[in-house]
């Protein structure tokens, strides 16, 4: 650590004394005549940028606690590598996302401009291609406009391919990352494995459960012959069946309905007139309930990212250490089919008069895969001390090198299943009108199930729910 801390502030200081470096250089935040970060020779991925001394303030706009937290430790490394304060006041605002009142805040502040105005706002899957290609991408900065290598860190780091694809506005250019990995799994019953197969073992269930749909549906015929349900409801199985998804719902200014997104239609059916499932709803108490054996229909599982695992699973298994309910009782294997589910990116606003410091914030939550960077600590649970939750992060770098084993998990490592899940992920297949059609598909998908409704019926209702609510007519 102290020699990574040395080499580092030598950087700084020689930056400080030249304009330019024939090698790549960190950037350097907070001079008071200005900041100045220099492209390495011959690297055309970043660009000279220059901050106004006259500027002491950061605005940071979020919809949790969590980016504003992480910068209590940038600010701490920030003293450690120079001996100096953190020249910037960083001013935050934290609007949750529950009342659907963070965007219309944050499209408010980024249209009236000024001093006030975000310097860094952070956005959510379910809304994040507005502001990296939507409505709303006009005033995304390019990372490498923040003086950051792109080209060379995106390898350093190995980045899952679907948060770039996401990040990436209409002209090519990187302008949102995330620090989060949410490429998921299934996450499965150990006892529940080893009492139908003979096995818990994550290579052997793996090839239970997939690959694809058909070899999903043969598990839960022989987990239902022993009295279980492979998945508590059919919003287990949505995430992986929206993201593995060729077209988006929205192509051309048209409805699409992707075959895969309209056979979820049958999956779902199946699962219910099978009983292969307990017909709960995600988020719900029902749906909660199957995470610690409150049923009369044990679940062998879920699909998601770490996050579910950490700050879902855990909390509902009822107990806090192995052998207490369900906790322990768990393991991941890869998904019949790749997706990912929720994360959150990091964007910098293009008129941002504090560029380099702006693109160092963002460099070291996005980028930086040494182990001083945010997702080292972030990975390994150690951001505010040892003993915190572990995560997955954006790069395959940090994971391999981190300590990813779970006692919820049995003591098995999670990156060994998520850092290829991370790689199976699509994030071509998004559209800026995500939250609000998927909303709207499930509610129909959901009627035909209950046989409410024919199939024909539902499809014909959603395509006109979608007309009415965001003018946007289906495709012939």
């Amino acid at each position: 650590m102290k020699r990574i801390i040395a080499l580092v502030l030598a950087c700084l200081f020689l930056m400080s004394m030249v304009t330019g470096c024939g090698s790549k250089a960190d950037t350097n935040t907070g001079s008071d005549s200005g900041t100045t970060t220099t492209a390495p020779a011959g690297d055309s991925s970043a660009a000279e940028v220059k901050d106004d001394p006259n500027v002491k303030v950061i605005n940071l706009w979020s919809f949790t606690e969590e980016v504003p937290k992480m910068l209590d430790k940038y600010k701490e490394l920030y003293k450690e590598k120079t001996g100096k304060d953190f020249p910037y006041e960083i001013k935050t605002t934290v609007i949750p996302t529950t009342n659907q009142e963070y965007q219309p805040a944050l499209d408010t502040a980024l249209a009236g401009g000024g001093a006030d105005a975000p310097d860094i706002f952070c956005a959510e899957a379910a809304f994040v291609l507005k502001y990296t290609k939507g409505d709303a991408s006009q005033y995304a900065a390019a990372y490498k406009d923040l003086g950051i290598d792109v080209d060379t860190l995106l390898k350093e780091a190995d980045i899952a391919q679907y948060t770039v694809d996401i990040g990436t506005n209409p002209d090519g250019e990187l302008v949102g990352l995330g620090y989060q990995a949410t490429g998921g799994a299934f996450i499965y019953r150990r006892s529940i494995a080893k009492d139908v197969w003979g096995t818990d073992d994550p290579a052997t269930i793996k090839d239970k459960v997939g690959p694809g749909w058909d070899k999903f549906y043969e598990a839960a015929a022989e987990l239902k012959a022993k009295g279980y349900g492979i998945v508590s409801g059919d919003g287990d199985i949505w995430h992986a069946v929206e993201n593995s998804s060729d077209k988006p719902w929205v192509v051309d200014g048209k409805l699409v309905i992707d075959p895969k997104r309209e056979a979820f239609l049958d999956l779902s059916k199946k699962l219910k007139d099978n009983g292969y499932h307990n017909d709960t709803q995600d988020w719900t108490d029902a749906w909660y309930a199957d995470m610690k054996d409150a049923s009369a229909q044990k679940i062998f599982g879920f699909f998601g990212p770490a996050w579910l695992i950490n700050y879902v699973m855990a909390g509902n298994s009822g107990g806090e250490k192995i052998g207490e309910g369900t906790y322990g009782d768990w393991a991941v294997c890869e998904p019949p089919v790749g997706f990912f589910w929720g994360g959150t990116w990091v964007i910098a606003n293009k008129d941002t008069k504090v560029p380099a410091a702006v693109g160092d914030i963002i460099k070291w939550i996005t980028l930086d895969s040494s182990d001083t960077g945010l997702q080292y600590f972030w990975a390994n649970g150690t951001l505010n001390g040892p003993g915190g939750t572990k995560d997955t992060v954006a790069s395959g770098t940090v994971m391999k090198k981190s300590d990813g084993k779970l006692d919820f998990l049995g003591g098995q490592n999670m990156f060994d299943a998520f850092v290829p899940a991370g790689q199976y992920a699509n994030g071509t297949n998004l559209t800026q009108y995500d939250e609000t059609i998927n909303a709207k598909w499930r509610e129909q998908v959901r009627e035909y199930t209950a046989g409410n409704k024919s199939r024909e019926q539902a499809i014909a209702d959603f395509k006109q729910i979608v007309e009415d609510t965001l003018d946007i007519p289906a495709a012939e």
